[in-house]
């Protein structure tokens, strides 16, 4: 198997009912399809870009726990933003392009130390050969979170919108407090 499906194949089946996956559901309940993917995509190749090229290093200058502290706080904020809902008109969306980079941002804190960010790493470390690891594990990601979204969408037709907001609001705080309690437990 080449080293390129075989990070595909790992980090597939890795991202599988993850925390970034439920996230990019509960996104696609909301968002416009190319909205949610561009964001996984781009937040995914930034984020396992990392993990390769790093191989988990980053770890050694910043802390786990305040990488996960920084990602809780920023997940409430989400939330928080979620449930009080956009004020932009869809010119300005268009524009200044938030969805997307919303999606992308929360796509990436949330992969930080996830564990299809260190199988990524341990993937590079042991091929030795970063871009095909690094192709095939965002692929994985984009593959998997790919189902979400399908889901989200079908959601997004059938839930009433308050519904869905309350809904990712929760989601969003969930993961923030859970990585928030995580980066303090690791600190103590």
């Amino acid at each position: 198997m080449t080293v390129l499906l075989k990070a595909l194949f790992v980090i597939a089946v890795a991202e599988m009912g993850d925390k970034t996956q439920l996230l990019t559901l509960a996104f696609a309940t909301r968002l416009s399809v190319r909205h949610v993917l561009g964001g996984v995509l781009l937040g995914t190749l930034a984020n396992h870009a990392l993990a390769v090229a790093v191989g988990g290093a980053v770890l050694l200058i910043v802390p786990v726990a305040w990488v996960k502290l920084a990602a809780g706080l920023a997940f409430i904020g989400f939330g928080l933003w979620t449930l009080r809902g956009d004020q932009l008109s869809g010119s300005e969306e268009k524009r200044f392009g938030y969805p997307l980079l919303t999606v992308a941002v929360s796509f990436f804190l949330a992969e930080m130390g996830d564990k299809t960010q260190l199988a990524t790493a341990v993937l590079a470390a042991e091929a030795a050969v970063l871009v095909p690891v690094w192709l095939g594990s965002s692929l994985g990601m984009v593959v998997a979170d790919g189902l979400a979204i399908g889901i989200g969408v079908v959601l997004g037709r059938r839930l009433p919108e308050r519904m869905i907001k309350v809904g990712a609001t929760f989601l969003f705080v969930l993961f923030g407090l859970l990585l928030f309690r995580e980066g303090l437990t690791t600190t103590l």
